[in-house]
Protein backbone atom coordinates (compact mmCIF):
# COMPACT_ATOMS: atom_id res chain seq x y z
CA UNK A 1 0.00 0.00 0.00
CA UNK A 2 1.41 3.40 -0.94
CA UNK A 3 1.30 6.35 1.39
CA UNK A 4 -0.93 8.28 -0.99
CA UNK A 5 -3.53 5.52 -1.03
CA UNK A 6 -3.41 4.77 2.68
CA UNK A 7 -6.54 4.67 4.79
CA UNK A 8 -6.98 4.13 8.49
CA UNK A 9 -7.65 0.51 9.51
CA UNK A 10 -11.19 -0.70 9.92
CA UNK A 11 -11.14 0.11 13.65
CA UNK A 12 -10.57 3.82 12.88
CA UNK A 13 -6.99 3.89 14.17
CA UNK A 14 -5.11 6.84 12.69
CA UNK A 15 -1.86 6.44 14.59
CA UNK A 16 -0.50 3.22 16.09
CA UNK A 17 2.81 3.51 17.95
CA UNK A 18 4.40 0.29 19.23
CA UNK A 19 7.60 0.25 21.34
CA UNK A 20 8.96 3.48 19.87
CA UNK A 21 12.55 4.21 20.85
CA UNK A 22 14.49 7.32 19.89
CA UNK A 23 18.24 7.42 20.48
CA UNK A 24 20.17 10.63 19.92
CA UNK A 25 23.85 10.37 19.00
CA UNK A 26 25.81 13.11 20.78
CA UNK A 27 29.49 13.97 21.18
CA UNK A 28 29.49 12.36 24.62
CA UNK A 29 27.55 9.22 23.73
CA UNK A 30 24.08 7.93 22.90
CA UNK A 31 21.08 9.34 24.76
CA UNK A 32 17.84 7.37 24.75
CA UNK A 33 15.29 10.21 24.64
CA UNK A 34 12.26 7.95 24.13
CA UNK A 35 12.37 4.51 25.68
CA UNK A 36 9.77 2.11 24.32
CA UNK A 37 6.43 3.92 24.34
CA UNK A 38 3.22 2.55 22.81
CA UNK A 39 -0.11 4.30 22.20
CA UNK A 40 -2.89 4.80 19.66
CA UNK A 41 -4.97 7.68 18.38
CA UNK A 42 -8.31 6.95 16.73
CA UNK A 43 -10.61 9.02 14.57
CA UNK A 44 -12.28 11.75 16.63
CA UNK A 45 -10.05 11.11 19.66
CA UNK A 46 -7.68 13.38 21.57
CA UNK A 47 -4.76 11.57 23.16
CA UNK A 48 -2.41 13.66 25.29
CA UNK A 49 1.22 13.06 26.22
CA UNK A 50 2.08 15.13 29.28
CA UNK A 51 5.28 15.66 31.21
CA UNK A 52 7.77 18.24 32.35
CA UNK A 53 10.39 19.79 30.06
CA UNK A 54 12.92 17.20 28.95
CA UNK A 55 10.64 14.23 29.55
CA UNK A 56 10.66 13.24 25.85
CA UNK A 57 7.12 14.22 24.89
CA UNK A 58 8.03 16.58 22.02
CA UNK A 59 10.69 14.14 20.81
CA UNK A 60 7.95 11.52 20.65
CA UNK A 61 5.79 13.83 18.52
CA UNK A 62 8.66 14.72 16.19
CA UNK A 63 9.54 11.05 15.90
CA UNK A 64 5.98 10.26 14.82
CA UNK A 65 6.31 12.93 12.12
CA UNK A 66 9.90 11.93 11.21
CA UNK A 67 11.06 15.49 11.80
CA UNK A 68 14.00 14.66 14.06
CA UNK A 69 17.60 15.47 13.03
CA UNK A 70 19.81 12.93 11.30
CA UNK A 71 21.52 12.15 14.62
CA UNK A 72 18.30 10.51 15.86
CA UNK A 73 17.89 6.75 15.41
CA UNK A 74 14.34 5.35 15.59
CA UNK A 75 13.20 1.81 16.24
CA UNK A 76 9.85 0.16 16.87
CA UNK A 77 6.76 0.86 14.76
CA UNK A 78 4.90 4.09 13.96
CA UNK A 79 1.96 3.39 11.67
CA UNK A 80 0.23 6.45 10.25
CA UNK A 81 -3.00 5.41 8.56
CA UNK A 82 -1.50 1.93 8.20
CA UNK A 83 1.91 3.02 6.84
CA UNK A 84 4.95 2.31 9.06
CA UNK A 85 7.11 5.44 8.80
CA UNK A 86 9.92 3.83 10.83
CA UNK A 87 10.30 1.05 8.27
CA UNK A 88 9.71 3.46 5.37
CA UNK A 89 11.05 6.94 6.29
CA UNK A 90 10.31 8.35 2.84
CA UNK A 91 6.60 7.69 3.38
CA UNK A 92 6.47 10.30 6.14
CA UNK A 93 7.17 13.13 3.70
CA UNK A 94 4.27 12.00 1.51
CA UNK A 95 1.92 11.73 4.50
CA UNK A 96 2.79 15.04 6.17
CA UNK A 97 0.29 17.75 5.34
CA UNK A 98 -2.29 15.36 3.92
CA UNK A 99 -2.70 12.50 6.39
CA UNK A 100 -1.02 14.15 9.38
CA UNK A 101 -0.16 17.78 10.10
CA UNK A 102 1.71 19.65 12.82
CA UNK A 103 0.45 22.60 14.86
CA UNK A 104 3.69 24.02 16.29
CA UNK A 105 3.95 25.60 19.71
CA UNK A 106 5.18 29.15 19.15
CA UNK A 107 3.19 31.23 16.65
CA UNK A 108 5.61 34.15 17.08
CA UNK A 109 8.53 32.21 15.57
CA UNK A 110 6.82 29.56 13.42
CA UNK A 111 5.73 32.00 10.70
CA UNK A 112 8.02 33.93 8.36
CA UNK A 113 8.08 37.62 9.38
CA UNK A 114 8.79 38.78 5.80
CA UNK A 115 5.88 37.07 4.03
CA UNK A 116 2.20 37.83 4.30
CA UNK A 117 -0.29 35.47 5.91
CA UNK A 118 -1.82 34.93 2.48
CA UNK A 119 1.52 33.94 0.95
CA UNK A 120 2.27 31.43 3.70
CA UNK A 121 -1.21 29.93 3.78
CA UNK A 122 -1.29 29.85 -0.02
CA UNK A 123 2.00 27.92 -0.10
CA UNK A 124 0.54 25.32 2.27
CA UNK A 125 -2.55 24.97 0.08
CA UNK A 126 -0.42 24.61 -3.06
CA UNK A 127 1.97 22.06 -1.52
CA UNK A 128 -0.87 19.84 -0.30
CA UNK A 129 -2.72 20.03 -3.61
CA UNK A 130 -5.71 21.84 -2.14
CA UNK A 131 -6.19 24.20 -5.09
CA UNK A 132 -4.58 24.82 -8.47
CA UNK A 133 -4.90 28.44 -9.61
CA UNK A 134 -4.16 31.62 -7.66
CA UNK A 135 -7.79 32.66 -7.38
CA UNK A 136 -8.80 29.20 -6.16
CA UNK A 137 -6.00 29.23 -3.57
CA UNK A 138 -7.09 32.67 -2.33
CA UNK A 139 -10.68 31.49 -1.96
CA UNK A 140 -9.51 28.40 -0.09
CA UNK A 141 -7.32 30.55 2.18
CA UNK A 142 -10.29 32.75 3.09
CA UNK A 143 -12.35 29.65 3.78
CA UNK A 144 -9.64 28.22 6.07
CA UNK A 145 -9.23 31.46 8.04
CA UNK A 146 -12.99 31.68 8.45
CA UNK A 147 -13.08 28.07 9.70
CA UNK A 148 -10.68 28.99 12.53
CA UNK A 149 -12.77 32.03 13.48
CA UNK A 150 -10.51 34.80 12.23
CA UNK A 151 -12.59 37.92 11.54
CA UNK A 152 -12.33 39.67 8.16
CA UNK A 153 -10.21 36.86 6.66
CA UNK A 154 -9.68 38.54 3.28
CA UNK A 155 -8.03 41.48 5.03
CA UNK A 156 -5.86 39.22 7.21
CA UNK A 157 -4.40 37.54 4.12
CA UNK A 158 -2.71 40.86 3.28
CA UNK A 159 -1.23 41.26 6.75
CA UNK A 160 2.19 40.29 8.05
CA UNK A 161 2.55 38.20 11.22
CA UNK A 162 3.58 41.17 13.38
CA UNK A 163 0.23 42.80 12.60
CA UNK A 164 -1.78 39.98 14.24
CA UNK A 165 -2.19 39.04 17.89
CA UNK A 166 -0.70 35.85 19.34
CA UNK A 167 -4.10 34.19 19.42
CA UNK A 168 -4.77 35.06 15.78
CA UNK A 169 -1.34 33.76 14.76
CA UNK A 170 -2.04 30.45 16.51
CA UNK A 171 -5.29 30.22 14.56
CA UNK A 172 -3.33 30.87 11.36
CA UNK A 173 -1.03 27.96 12.22
CA UNK A 174 -4.09 25.74 12.71
CA UNK A 175 -5.46 26.92 9.36
CA UNK A 176 -2.13 26.05 7.69
CA UNK A 177 -2.24 22.60 9.31
CA UNK A 178 -5.78 22.09 7.97
CA UNK A 179 -4.86 23.09 4.41
CA UNK A 180 -4.46 19.48 3.27
CA UNK A 181 -7.52 18.15 5.15
CA UNK A 182 -5.43 15.87 7.39
CA UNK A 183 -7.01 13.10 9.43
CA UNK A 184 -4.58 13.59 12.34
CA UNK A 185 -3.25 16.75 13.98
CA UNK A 186 -0.13 16.72 16.15
CA UNK A 187 -0.48 19.75 18.42
CA UNK A 188 2.84 20.43 20.15
CA UNK A 189 2.16 22.75 23.12
CA UNK A 190 -0.31 24.77 21.01
CA UNK A 191 -1.26 27.13 23.86
CA UNK A 192 1.98 27.49 25.84
CA UNK A 193 2.86 30.94 24.45
CA UNK A 194 -0.64 32.38 25.00
CA UNK A 195 -2.41 33.92 27.96
CA UNK A 196 -5.10 31.96 29.77
CA UNK A 197 -8.14 33.49 28.08
CA UNK A 198 -6.66 33.02 24.60
CA UNK A 199 -5.66 29.45 25.51
CA UNK A 200 -9.28 28.63 26.25
CA UNK A 201 -10.35 29.95 22.85
CA UNK A 202 -7.74 27.88 21.00
CA UNK A 203 -8.67 24.70 22.87
CA UNK A 204 -12.35 25.34 22.20
CA UNK A 205 -11.54 25.81 18.51
CA UNK A 206 -9.63 22.51 18.32
CA UNK A 207 -12.51 20.65 19.97
CA UNK A 208 -15.02 22.27 17.61
CA UNK A 209 -12.91 21.29 14.58
CA UNK A 210 -12.68 17.75 15.89
CA UNK A 211 -16.43 17.50 16.40
CA UNK A 212 -17.08 18.87 12.92
CA UNK A 213 -14.47 16.90 10.96
CA UNK A 214 -13.62 13.85 13.08
CA UNK A 215 -9.92 14.69 13.06
CA UNK A 216 -7.79 12.84 15.60
CA UNK A 217 -5.48 14.90 17.81
CA UNK A 218 -2.19 13.97 19.47
CA UNK A 219 -1.72 16.73 22.06
CA UNK A 220 1.66 17.45 23.63
CA UNK A 221 1.55 19.57 26.78
CA UNK A 222 3.08 20.08 30.21
CA UNK A 223 -0.21 21.39 31.57
CA UNK A 224 -2.56 18.91 33.22
CA UNK A 225 -5.24 21.59 33.24
CA UNK A 226 -5.18 21.59 29.44
CA UNK A 227 -5.08 17.78 29.34
CA UNK A 228 -8.08 17.52 31.65
CA UNK A 229 -10.18 19.72 29.35
CA UNK A 230 -9.51 18.10 25.99
CA UNK A 231 -8.30 14.51 26.40
CA UNK A 232 -9.91 11.14 25.97
CA UNK A 233 -6.74 9.42 27.17
CA UNK A 234 -3.61 10.70 28.88
CA UNK A 235 -0.09 9.27 28.94
CA UNK A 236 2.18 10.72 31.63
CA UNK A 237 5.82 10.76 30.51
CA UNK A 238 9.00 10.89 32.55
CA UNK A 239 12.57 10.24 31.41
CA UNK A 240 11.41 8.94 28.05
CA UNK A 241 8.87 6.45 29.40
CA UNK A 242 5.17 6.41 30.17
CA UNK A 243 4.81 6.11 33.94
CA UNK A 244 1.00 6.23 33.91
CA UNK A 245 -1.68 5.88 31.25
CA UNK A 246 -5.44 5.87 31.32
CA UNK A 247 -8.61 7.80 30.67
CA UNK A 248 -8.49 11.51 31.45
CA UNK A 249 -10.80 11.02 34.43
CA UNK A 250 -8.67 8.21 35.90
CA UNK A 251 -5.34 9.99 35.51
CA UNK A 252 -6.55 13.38 36.75
CA UNK A 253 -8.97 12.32 39.47
CA UNK A 254 -7.41 9.03 40.59
CA UNK A 255 -3.67 9.18 39.81
CA UNK A 256 -1.70 6.09 40.79
CA UNK A 257 1.83 7.47 40.53
CA UNK A 258 3.49 10.01 42.81
CA UNK A 259 4.95 11.82 39.78
CA UNK A 260 1.45 12.36 38.38
CA UNK A 261 0.30 13.70 41.74
CA UNK A 262 3.21 16.15 41.74
CA UNK A 263 2.17 17.35 38.28
CA UNK A 264 -1.36 17.85 39.55
CA UNK A 265 -0.07 19.78 42.57
CA UNK A 266 1.76 22.13 40.21
CA UNK A 267 -1.49 23.22 38.51
CA UNK A 268 -2.41 26.72 39.82
CA UNK A 269 -5.66 26.88 41.77
CA UNK A 270 -7.77 29.81 42.89
CA UNK A 271 -7.68 30.25 46.65
CA UNK A 272 -10.42 31.57 48.93
CA UNK A 273 -10.88 35.30 49.20
CA UNK A 274 -9.36 36.64 52.43
CA UNK A 275 -11.06 39.96 53.17
CA UNK A 276 -8.92 40.59 56.26
CA UNK A 277 -5.65 40.11 54.39
CA UNK A 278 -6.85 42.43 51.61
CA UNK A 279 -7.75 45.12 54.13
CA UNK A 280 -4.38 44.84 55.90
CA UNK A 281 -2.50 44.96 52.63
CA UNK A 282 -4.46 47.95 51.43
CA UNK A 283 -3.74 49.86 54.66
CA UNK A 284 0.03 49.81 54.11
Amino acid sequence: MTAQASQEPGDGTLLDVVDLQVEIITATGVVRAVDGVSFRVGRGETVTVIGESGSGKSTTAMGVLRLLPAEAVLSGHVRLAGVDVVADPAAAARLRGRTVALVPQDPMTSLSPVHTIGRQLGDAIRLTGGASGRAERAARAVELLRSVRIPDPADKLRRYPHELSGGQLQRVLIAIALAGDPRLLVADEPTSALDVTVQAGILDLLMELQERTGVGILMITHDLGVARLVSDRIHVMRDGRFVESGSAADVVDRPREEYTRHLLDAVPRLGTFDEHATAVGGAR
